[in-house]
């Protein structure tokens, strides 16, 4: 090999791209990287750069897909949405490197508000596809910042919780719309702060839809969660990751709700919403949920 190489070993490249297309991150990932470093600086470099960072992002590697993704972000056009800059902002931001989050969300073109440490901005609602013990569920949740957000309903699932952040990939990958409006759904890629509100279950008795209504939005006004149990909604893969229409429906008679709260704070909201319409409203089994 001689000194000085102005572009990448053509043969390594193309042993990389054939081990990408049989997704062998791990291969594809070293021989980009290899090939790349011959020529760090060589027209398409940058493409180089960019997808070996992205194949230890595939493998979950975050501080080789940190390194690798700053060489790529070096070489791309800041205020441009160059995906450079996104995928190092989320191995940043799994690092808990802020500054260097920070600098790659403005490096995109997000407009976020100025700040140190840890991003917690408003960015509005969206849909995160999660991952559970027994699959996938699409939970409403509100973005911190790009790549995190706040889970705002209780999972059906109790292996997961309201006011979990999940890390989450930026192409979205589905619709929710609700009264005309379109919410993104984006797939989670790892949780990256728990809950320390585990999910519990009670069994209540409405005499009317405003009854239930009026339960589900009391804990709401104590930064808690209620759902009810027969909301939840079963969908292939294919429609999941469609566009789709909701509308929340809640009927009177008895039911299963689920509340994420302290045990003693549910009781005591409970205890609240029977009290103001005690002919009409019943709870009873107040239980961890399983």
């Amino acid at each position: 090999m001689t000194l000085f190489q102005h572009s990448p070993d053509g043969d390594v490249v193309k042993r990389a791209y054939q081990a990408w297309d049989a997704g062998d991150w791990q291969r594809a990932g070293e021989l980009m990287e290899a090939a790349v470093r011959q020529a760090p600086d060589a027209p398409g470099s940058g493409t180089l750069w960019f997808d070996a960072a992205l194949a230890y992002k595939f493998l979950r590697d975050w501080p080789k897909a940190y390194e690798l993704g700053r060489e790529a972000a070096a070489r791309a056009s800041r205020g441009q949405q160059d995906p450079a800059f996104w995928n190092l902002g989320i191995a940043a931001t799994v690092l808990r490197d802020w500054s260097t989050a920070r600098d790659c969300w403005t490096g995109y073109g997000v407009d976020l508000p100025p700040g140190e440490g840890e991003i917690l901005a408003d960015l509005g609602i969206t849909c995160v596809r999660i991952d559970t013990a027994t699959g996938q569920e699409v939970v409403w949740a509100h973005r911190l910042c790009p790549t995190r957000a706040r889970v705002l309903t209780v999972p059906f699932d109790p292996s997961r919780r309201f006011g979990e952040v999940v890390l989450h990939d930026g192409a979205p990958n589905g619709e929710r719309i609700v009264q005309g409006r379109r919410y993104p759904v984006f797939d989670e890629i790892m949780l990256f702060t728990a809950s320390d509100l585990a999910t519990l279950s009670v069994t209540v008795t409405a005499a009317t839809a405003d009854d239930v209504e009026a339960l589900l939005e009391a804990f709401p006004r104590h930064d808690f969660g209620a759902e009810v149990l027969t909301s939840g909604e079963v969908l292939c893969k294919c429609c999941s990751e469609g566009s789709l229409t909701q509308e929340r429906s809640v009927e009177a008679g008895e039911q299963v709700v689920l509340l994420a709260a302290p045990e003693d704070r549910a009781t005591e909201l409970l205890d609240e919403w029977r009290s103001a319409r005690p002919d009409g409203r019943h709870w009873t089994g107040l239980h961890l949920a399983t």
